[in-house]
C-alpha cells in the first residue's frame, strides 16, 4: 500500500501551520514550526507569494490529506462518495476521514499521532467488535466497539499514549474506556464536533470545477 514516508514535520513548515503529525512533540519548543516558521528547501524563506484562488484551495486538499495521511486517489474516492450522498458535502467528507479506523484509535487515545495510530492497525493489535481489523481506512459505525487486543496492551506505545489522551479529550461522538482500552462509537462525528484547521467548503469549490 503506498504510502508518504518522508520527514512529517516538512509538511507542517511546507502548510505554514501545525498539522499534530509528530504527538507530543508538536507540542513542545522542539517542533522544527517553532524555529523555522517558513516553507521547506533552498528558496522556502524568500518565497512569499500570496496565496488566492486555485493555490487556495488546493492547500486546503493538501493539508487534509496530510492530516489524515491519505493520497490522492482515496481522497478524491471519499469526495466522491460525500458528493453522491445526501447532505452537505463538505461536512460529509470529513465525517468519513473521522471514521477512519486509525484516526478512531488516535481520538480514543491508543497513540500519540495518527501516523503512529496506523501502523498500530497495520500490525494488526486493534479489533472491532472482537474482531482483528489491520485495514487503517476500515469505516467505523455507530455502535461498534474499537479496542486494542489483549496481547498489545502492554506496549510501550500504547502505555505512554496514555499520558498524551489525558490532554486530548476525546470527541463527544466517541464513548472511550481508558480502564480496558476501548471505546464505543455512539454516533456519527459532525463538523462541529472535529477540532480541524481546514476549510472543508474549498475543498468542494476545488474538486467541483
Amino acid at each position: 500500500m503506498a504510502r508518504y514516508t518522508g520527514p512529517v514535520c516538512r509538511l507542517c513548515r511546507r502548510e505554514g501551520t501545525k498539522l499534530f503529525l509528530k504527538g507530543t512533540k508538536c507540542l513542545s519548543d522542539r517542533c522544527p514550526l517553532e524555529k523555522r516558521n517558513f516553507a521547506p528547501g533552498q528558496h522556502g524563506q524568500s518565497r512569499k507569494a500570496k496565496v488566492v484562488g486555485y493555490g487556495l484551495q488546493l492547500r486546503e486538499k493538501q493539508k487534509a490529506k496530510r492530516i489524515y495521511f491519505t493520497l490522492e486517489t482515496q481522497f478524491r474516492a471519499y469526495y466522491e462518495k460525500a458528493n453522491r450522498a445526501t447532505g452537505v458535502t463538505g461536512d460529509l467528507l470529513i465525517q468519513q476521514l473521522e471514521r477512519r479506523l486509525d484516526n478512531v484509535a488516535f481520538r480514543l487515545g491508543f497513540a500519540i499521532s495518527r501516523r503512529q495510530a496506523r501502523q498500530i492497525v497495520r500490525h494488526g493489535h486493534v479489533e472491532v467488535n472482537g474482531r482483528k481489523v489491520n485495514i487503517p481506512s476500515f469505516q467505523v459505525s455507530v455502535g461498534d466497539v474499537v479496542a486494542i487486543r489483549e496481547n498489545a496492551r502492554k506496549l510501550v506505545v500504547v502505555e505512554s499514549a496514555r499520558d498524551y489522551a489525558a490532554s486530548n479529550p476525546v470527541p463527544s461522538w466517541l464513548q472511550p474506556d481508558f480502564a480496558n482500552l476501548s471505546g464505543k462509537v455512539v454516533s456519527l462525528p459532525r463538523r462541529d464536533e472535529v477540532n480541524l484547521p481546514v476549510n472543508e467548503q474549498l475543498i468542494v469549490e476545488l474538486y467541483s470545477k
